[in-house]
């Protein structure tokens, strides 16, 4: 059994504290859900198996199974089932590899998959007391992102910050200043490009009550003149600051996966199949460089060689990481994140694998390639990766 991709969407990606912060997180989910099934009108919602939903935070709106909750506020039948699955960053990419194994696996015909953060709304939460009416004080702790509430157990160098863990990556890998600046200026220019092409048009979906009609980060005048005068954000001498680093950011993400024979009941051809699948861990303060090894554990799960990708979606979580893993792969960086990446886009954590693979499978089609590749960083020490194949 083989499976495959039938649409995917997302919505706009707003900004922390900007055009999506009053729209709980849970809303998010089902509108995009709502949105997804509206590219299959003739597929009856009784016939989606599972729901698969990624989330990274779970401490707020998005608690007690952020992907039931869509399934209901989205008014699917009460018969569809959904979980919710956390790997951090690569949330909704996981989610879409679930339900591919579950198609293949002959577990499932239809299955939807994707994702939903909002780090504007993610709460402060505050450890219970180890005995009623302490007398010090309690701290409130954000669960934007990064570690929070560490065991002291927890080795100190696995537990630096992520912008941290990037400068090491960069000192590591050579990765100067002027290589992360000049990147991030051409995630804003790639970006601010493809929109005003259309090429977002039909890949992003408005959200009810929210003006917002497109990706609230980019800055279209970005140049490495303009991010070269901004300070380091992490060391006074390094070299990542805010201008060459993903921002924080709210949204959400949508795919749908069928097997072959579901394009009956479905209603419409796929677009491209799920080829290859790579998990991988490493040093936590390395994530940054896992999606080397994901997307070739992938490539080599589809049978490929790098030689006959076409394209490749990478998450920019950072700027260092990305010039790093582009580095280190056998290709032409120019196939890699040509309509712009999550630098300028945005990166909201839960939905951001859902993005990426939504934008490859039409950068392929767009491009007449057959392979391509989407990979993700997650904090904590791993990475991972999709393959799959243009038949649209």
């Amino acid at each position: 059994m083989r499976s495959f991709v039938y649409s995917a969407v997302r919505t706009p990606f707003g900004r922390y504290g900007g055009a999506l912060a009053g729209v709980r997180t849970d809303d998010l989910a089902a509108g995009i859900l709502s949105e997804l099934l509206a590219t299959a009108p003739d597929l009856d919602p009784g016939r989606i198996d599972d729901v698969v939903y990624g989330n990274a935070n779970g401490a707020g709106e998005d608690n007690r199974n952020v992907g039931r909750m869509a399934v209901l506020l989205a008014g699917l039948p009460v018969t569809v089932p959904a979980t919710t699955v956390n790997r951090l960053c690569g949330s909704s990419l996981d989610a879409v590899m679930v339900a591919s194994r579950a198609v293949e696996a002959g577990d499932a015909d239809v299955v939807v998959a994707g994702g939903v953060e909002s780090m504007s709304r993610s709460p402060w939460v505050v450890p219970k007391p180890t005995r009623a009416f302490p007398a010090g004080d309690a701290t409130l702790v954000s669960t934007a992102l990064g570690w929070r509430l560490v065991n002291p157990r927890m080795n100190p160098e696995w537990t630096v910050s992520n912008g941290e863990a990037n400068e090491q990556l960069a000192e590591r890998f050579g990765v100067t200043r002027e290589k992360q600046d000049a990147f991030a200026a051409r995630s804003h220019r790639l970006a601010n490009q493809a929109w005003e092409d259309g090429f977002y048009d039909d890949l992003v979906v408005p959200v009810p009550g929210a003006d917002l009609k497109r990706d609230e980060g980019i800055r279209a005048d970005s140049t490495v003149e303009k991010l070269a005068g901004l300070k380091p954000a992490f060391r006074p001498d390094g070299r990542i600051t805010a201008g060459n680093a993903s921002p924080l950011s709210d949204g959400a993400s949508a795919v749908l996966i069928g097997s072959e024979g579901a394009a009956t009941a479905i209603g419409k051809d796929p677009i491209a199949r799920i080829a290859g699948r790579g998990a991988v861990g490493s040093e936590p303060q390395s994530f940054g460089y896992a999606p080397v090894a994901a997307a070739q554990r992938a490539l080599d799960a589809a049978g490929i060689s790098w030689d006959e990708v076409g394209a490749v979606e990478l998450n920019e979580a950072f700027a260092a990481q990305s010039v790093a893993c582009v580095e280190a792969w056998p290709i032409d960086p120019e196939i890699v994140n040509t309509r712009g990446g999550a630098i300028a886009l945005g990166h909201p954590l839960g939905a951001s694998g859902g993005r990426i693979l939504g934008t490859l499978a039409k950068v392929l089609r767009e491009r007449g390639e057959r392979w391509g590749v989407a990979a993700i960083c997650i904090g904590v020490g791993q990475g991972l990766a999709v393959v799959i194949e243009n038949i649209g």
